[in-house]
């Protein structure tokens, strides 16, 4: 199945502009697969394989005596010590597009990037399909509820894998190495609810205390649970956005999943029927839409500022993009009719902020485009185009 990634032409673009490219995101997002498809003439050394893994650890010079030219370094943050070597090749040769290095633990791999390569490394991130490139191959469905339990992960394309099957193992076998490989945890039981709790948290604003606390674990290890996930590209979370003309405003942030097929395993969600009247629906839809919105930004290489906000009394605004000198603020909304009052928050935001360069839209499940009362309607198929 070849279904052509929204960041190729970036990375196709700084190639030839510096020495070293990375490509971090998510495991089985598809950076080896899309890299050798880029790159096929390049060497491909995968670091997870132990004897590649000893060699560049035992004897780094020969390593890259061996490898020091056109080569795709997988998983390089397995082996830190190679960076500063990496450094002083690029640096002697002067030679763009010499190495590309990817890897999927986001810490220790910008760690090293920042104390060696700072300056000569192009980053990208790479996450799961994202709507746009679904669409455009044929393979999005109209009802947005099965893209959303069905999830974005290559490998469910690719291989016509079950959601529920992917995401059980994927849980079993990558999440938790991944991050029992940034923190220790005693308890693997324990950590599995934690992560589960946060799922019935997507889209919501994010209670440490309260998070811990069910759980049954300290705040200080529930920060860093959070951490070791958004190191590892599983949630993040997104910024209040701090104005002074409200003083009522929060400034809590929200927790979102990069994919909502795994967020729905975790809540154990099947099929589209469980969400129509749930209470949760309209946190999903917002989770996917946020979410798509962060992949495309980061799949365009366009890195922007965004955040959300709400104040005291309930008023909200689920994201604003911050464009130059504009705002822009959009509302997600989980229904196919528009009605007046869907409006509310764009409106009372405009109102407060006394802003006049701002863009209001409101992203829906329905299939039409329209202009309703200064504000762009578009459909759930069409955000991020």
């Amino acid at each position: 199945m070849n279904i052509k990634r929204e960041i190729i032409s970036p990375i196709r673009d700084l190639i030839s502009k510096y020495p070293v490219l990375a490509v971090t995101g998510p495991r089985q997002s598809g950076k080896t697969t899309l890299l050798r498809t880029i790159f096929p003439d390049f060497q491909y050394v995968s670091l997870e394989n132990p004897d590649t893994r000893n060699f560049a650890e035992t004897d780094p010079n020969s390593f890259l005596d061996k490898y020091s030219k056109s080569v795709i370094l997988d998983e390089v943050q397995r082996v830190p010590s190679l960076f500063s070597y990496i450094q002083t090749l690029v640096d002697e040769s002067g030679l763009m597009g010499q190495f590309i290095l990817s890897g999927s633990q986001n810490f220790h791999l910008m760690r090293n990037i920042t104390q060696s390569l700072a300056g000569r490394v192009a980053i990208f991130k790479l996450f799961p399909f994202d709507i746009q490139e679904l669409k455009s191959s044929g393979l999005l469905n109209e009802n947005y509820l099965e893209n959303l339990i069905h999830g974005f992960y290559p490998a469910i394309y690719d291989r016509n894998i079950a959601s529920r099957t992917f995401y059980s193992n994927y849980v079993q076998t990558y999440i938790q190495r991944d991050v029992s490989e940034l923190i220790s945890i005693k308890d693997i039981r324990l950590f599995q609810n934690f992560l589960s709790l946060c799922a019935t948290r997507a889209g919501q604003l994010l209670n440490m205390n309260a998070l811990a606390n069910e759980c049954g674990i300290s705040q200080p290890t529930a920060k860093s649970w959070i951490s070791a996930l958004e190191n590892s590209y599983i949630l993040f979370t997104l910024q209040p956005l701090h104005e002074n003309f409200s003083k009522r405003i929060v400034k809590t942030s929200k927790l979102y999943f990069y994919d909502t097929g795994l967020l729905c395993y975790l809540l154990k969600i099947n099929n589209p029927n469980q969400i129509q009247t749930h209470p949760i629906k309209g946190s999903l839809f917002e989770n996917m839409m946020v979410a798509e919105f962060v992949k495309r930004m980061y799949h365009k290489n366009i890195v922007q500022d965004i955040w959300f906000w709400r104040d005291a009394a309930g008023h909200e605004v689920d994201l604003i993009v911050q464009d130059d000198l504009t705002l822009s603020l959009i509302e997600f909304k989980s229904t196919q009719t528009i009605m007046s009052d869907l409006f509310k928050g764009l409106q009372y935001f405009e109102n407060l902020s006394k802003n006049d360069s701002l863009t209001k839209t409101l992203v829906y499940t329905g299939t039409d485009s329209q202009k309703r009362a200064g504000v762009k309607v578009i459909s759930w198929m069409d955000f991020g185009k």
